[in-house]
């Protein structure tokens, strides 16, 4: 749901993009007709129409048509939308892509409605109404959701190499023998020959099991990847946040971080980044190719629907600075600037924003809400399927998460990192070569 974002084909379009007529939206009392919203997840696609229903049954005058896209086809026909003015009236927003879209006017600001409507900013979780107001000082979209980072593990294989649940959930990392957490990693690789990566005359070259999976590089944000391994070391992506104009890709506390999340594929416990290209790594996982995942809590019920699979989760390892760490990110709901039915939309948003919508999709349990009592519905309805969902709460509670890195130029920057982080993993270049790919995003804010 939440990948790394921004390709250069993204970037180019949005530069042709023509400024549309910003402004403040109306009040949703103007509202009636039909209007299009749109979302990438599948998984949350029949609690929104559930929602839908229910809207339209109390604002009869008023409907939503859904489409679901899927990640990379979302982002491009979107900022193409915006292009040929055929964007959806309402969508599914990011936090590393409405600053670009506000910058070139393409979203509605919420201020005057959330005013005139009397919509209550603080019954959302802390923190997250604050994320969507631009460097304008406007306010670009109503909170959803929110969400953290956790270990996602095969519990058969956990049990059969002799890792207890206790033992997941206390690891511990560093940059420089990656502590139990590569431990436990080399111990769940497994060779075509049954040997483990810890095992004399384990075959690198002949991995049956992964102990680690990989979805990618992670480009310049890491989110599910690295990011809850960096964050441990002090490091920060850049300057301050939200709103930097300074990366900091050349700290050398980053660079040692990644260096070291690299060696596993040399090591042999973790799948070489080639082959990643088109595949899942959920459904990898559910083929028994690896054993342990990191991932966002938005695809528990993804991972909780692979047959003969027990999945269990575990909190992120704690670093050397003895905490743990996770990115805590929140999407919204905002509103394209050339909708030809404002009123409506903003009637729209205010309904996916409010606890009647979010009520609903807590009791789906897919994801967590951004209201806080629909979050804590979404815990209730995760635990009575039987799932515990601490691993990724307990980094809310406790106060152990970071921002996703809000910055203007995202596309930009995510066309610099990401080949420079793949020729990283790939073995093609030094973690040390980072440097220049952070010259070049700084670069980009002189």
């Amino acid at each position: 749901m939440k990948k790394t974002l921004g390709v250069a084909a993204a970037a180019a379009a949005i530069a042709l993009t023509l400024s549309a007529c910003g402004g403040s939206s109306p009040a949703s009392s103007e509202a009636k007709g039909e209007i299009n919203y749109w979302l990438w997840d599948a998984n949350q696609l029949p609690a929104y129409q559930q929602c839908a229903d229910d809207f339209t049954k109390a604002n009869p005058d008023i409907k939503v048509k859904i489409t679901q896209r899927g990640w990379d086809d979302y982002w491009t026909t979107l900022t193409n939308g915006f292009v040929a003015g055929t964007a959806p009236d309402v969508f599914t927003n990011h936090l590393s892509k409405y600053p670009e879209y506000a910058a070139k006017k393409q979203l509605l600001s919420l201020d005057e409605a959330v005013e005139k409507d009397g919509i209550k900013l603080d019954a959302y979780t802390k923190g997250l109404p604050e994320l969507w107001v631009g460097q304008d000082g406007k306010r670009y979209g109503l909170p959803k959701d929110w969400d953290t980072v956790g270990l996602f593990y095969n519990k058969a294989m956990t049990d059969a190499a002799g890792i207890s649940a206790e033992q997941m959930a206390s690891l511990d990392w560093n940059p420089n023998d990656g502590g139990s957490y590569e431990k436990t990693i080399a111990h769940l690789t497994v060779d075509k020959n049954g040997k483990r990566g810890d095992e004399a005359g384990f075959d690198k070259n002949n991995v049956a099991t992964y102990g680690l999976g990989l979805t990618g590089s992670g480009s310049g944000q890491g989110q599910t990847e690295w990011s809850f391994l960096t964050a441990t070391t002090g490091w920060t992506a850049t300057d301050k946040n939200p709103w930097g104009s300074k990366f900091n890709y050349d700290d050398p506390r980053f660079q040692e971080t990644i260096a070291w999340w690299a060696g596993l594929v040399d090591k042999g416990y973790m799948p070489k980044l080639e082959t990643t290209v088109g595949a899942s790594m959920p459904d990898s996982f559910g083929a028994g190719k690896s054993a342990i995942n990191t991932n966002g809590d938005w695809l528990i019920g993804q991972y909780k629907t692979y047959k003969g699979i027990e999945t269990a989760f575990a909190p992120t390892p704690k670093g050397p600075n003895g905490e743990r760490a996770s990115m805590f990110n929140g999407l919204a709901d905002s509103i394209w600037a050339g909708t030809k039915n404002p009123g409506a939309s903003v009637k729209w948003v205010e309904y996916l924003g409010s606890t009647a919508c979010q009520d609903v999709v807590a009791s789906k349990a897919v994801v967590f809400p951004a209201i806080a009592s629909s979050s804590e519905l979404a815990a209730k309805a995760f635990a009575d399927k039987g799932t515990d969902v601490s691993a990724f709460t307990t980094h809310v509670k406790d106060g152990t998460t970071f921002l996703f890195p809000i910055a203007d130029k995202a596309a930009k920057v995510d066309g610099i990192m990401k080949p420079a982080m793949d020729a990283v993993l790939s073995g093609k270049k030094p973690a040390s070569s980072l440097t220049e790919a952070n010259n070049q995003v700084n670069d980009l804010f002189k």
